[in-house]
């Protein structure tokens, strides 16, 4: 089992900045992806961004490319999500999540792992 615990959230004004966290405990974190999703009031639950687990492959949602970056720290256990340049439409909860070795990505949308944070608030509004 791997426990995600999100932080970070808030609200912001349209252009500003947010850095979300995402800390994990249980198993080996290195051996697991980790993503951010994001749901907003009345959609669907929605990739966001996501690092697989060896470091090499980073995956954005089209709408946030350039302004979004995921990183992670493996010895800390900690991911890491910094927005910049914040829209409206940016307004969701944002859920960490993890997967087991790499996620499925097809295009440029990948695929939830099993397991999730409790979930975030961004709201961006002037």
């Amino acid at each position: 089992q791997v426990q995600l615990v999100d932080s970070g959230g808030g609200l912001v004004q349209p252009g500003g900045s947010l850095r979300l966290s995402c800390a994990a405990s249980g198993r080996t974190f290195s051996g697991y992806s980790m993503g951010w999703f994001r749901q907003a009031p009345g959609k669907e639950r929605e990739f966001v961004a996501a690092r697989n687990w060896n470091g090499g492959s980073t995956y954005y949602r089209d709408s946030v490319k350039g302004r979004f970056t995921i990183s992670r720290d493996n010895a800390k256990n900690t991911v890491s999500l910094q927005m910049n340049s914040l829209k409206p439409e940016d307004t969701a909860v944002y859920y960490c999540n993890a997967a087991a070795g790499n996620y499925y990505c097809s295009g440029y949308v990948c695929y939830p792992g099993d397991y999730w944070g409790q979930g975030t608030q961004v709201t961006v509004s002037s």
